[in-house]
């Protein structure tokens, strides 16, 4: 691979014309020599093309006529591009002028680095760090993800505390650095997802197969969030809940599937009566309906041995507790109150 391996920096759009005039203007002031700037466009009815047309010649348009949603869209687009490297970038994000180099750097190091985030800050309030993806994703071992940073609906103040770039489970979504080859050989995303989750899926069958995923704090986003679904939108609820369990069933070893998926369905009804009580009938419709589904998915969608050819691979990242004891019980808001040393599975 070159010194200057190529990048493709791919922005999924869906109506987001507003967002693409806020943001692409600092993509272009990146100072990295080596990348090309590509819209994925999901089926927009906002203007957003002829936007790109006119203003932005320079970038390429992938025209899909639906949304596709973000699985099947980037896995479709990515089809299309070649590069070393993709950058799978959401169309709300602020980045800086170096947020290239830090991150490539490191991934150059180590042929084995698969897949790697920047550091993730609030765009509306920079000293704290943002929902999706904060400093790095974990997994406690039952499947519930939190960062580095943010645990639930805490958001940490960035204080240089997750300063040091290391071995994470997942790498967010929102900017994702990954090898182009890996993501091929891959299959990329699961398209049943639809949206939320597949990357912590996707990064959770690298590891399996004995690659690394990192996080590099010496780059750094800042992330609008909330800018397709909001938080607490029907459609989120059922796509984390339901997706969950399926890459649970997936990624498990069927010693421990059989069991956990089980247990995470009853903590999934007990979160899903508590919404009920407490006035929120939208939470407890939506975990019905993601556990119906995903009873479907098991009986009907699933075509092969998804346990199959699994490695042995210590997995990095991941909380051998129960996060939500710590977080919702023991009142532990932070990561560093939650995690210690011992805890690492």
């Amino acid at each position: 691979m070159p010194s200057s391996p190529s990048v493709a920096i791919v922005i999924l759009n869906w109506n987001g014309k507003k967002l693409l005039e806020e943001f692409l203007p600092f993509i272009f002031s990146s100072t990295y020599d080596n990348y090309s700037v590509i819209v994925a466009d999901n089926g927009s009815t906002d203007n957003s093309i002829e936007f790109i047309e006119k203003f932005y010649p320079q970038i390429k348009i992938l025209k899909s006529d639906v949304n596709k949603g973000f699985a099947k869209g980037y896995n479709d687009a990515l089809k299309s591009v070649t590069a070393d490297y993709y950058v799978l970038l959401n169309n709300d994000v602020e980045v800086e002028p170096g947020w290239i180099q830090p991150v490539l750097e490191l991934m150059q190091s180590d042929k084995l680095i698969a897949a790697c985030q920047p550091k993730v800050l609030n765009y509306a309030d920079k000293k704290t760090f943002e929902y999706a993806g904060a400093c790095g994703g974990w997994l406690d071992n039952f499947g519930y993800p939190f960062n580095r940073g943010r645990v639930f609906d805490f958001c940490e103040t960035d204080n240089g505390q997750y300063d040091n770039a290391l071995q994470i489970f997942w790498a967010t979504g929102a900017c994702l650095f990954v090898r182009a080859e890996v993501f091929n050989i891959f299959g990329g995303f699961d398209e049943y997802f639809f949206a939320h989750q597949e990357e912590i899926d996707f990064c959770w069958r690298l590891q399996l197969a004995g690659y690394k995923i990192f996080v590099q704090p010496a780059s750094v986003v800042y992330h609008v969030g909330g800018g397709t679904l909001p938080m607490g939108d029907r459609e989120k609820v059922y796509l984390n809940f339901r997706n969950n369990l399926i890459m649970l069933t997936k990624n498990l070893p069927v010693g421990q599937a059989w069991w956990k998926v089980p247990f995470r369905i009853g903590l999934d009804i007990i979160a899903g009566l508590k919404g009920l009580f407490t006035g929120s009938v939208v939470t407890f419709t939506a975990i019905i309906k993601a556990h119906l589904h995903y009873l479907g998915w098991l009986f009907f969608e699933r075509r092969k041995n998804i346990f199959k050819g699994k490695k042995t691979t210590k997995l990095q990242g991941v909380y051998n507790g129960l996060v939500i004891w710590q977080y919702f019980i023991k009142r532990k808001k932070t990561f560093s109150e939650i995690v210690t040393t011992k805890d690492h599975i």
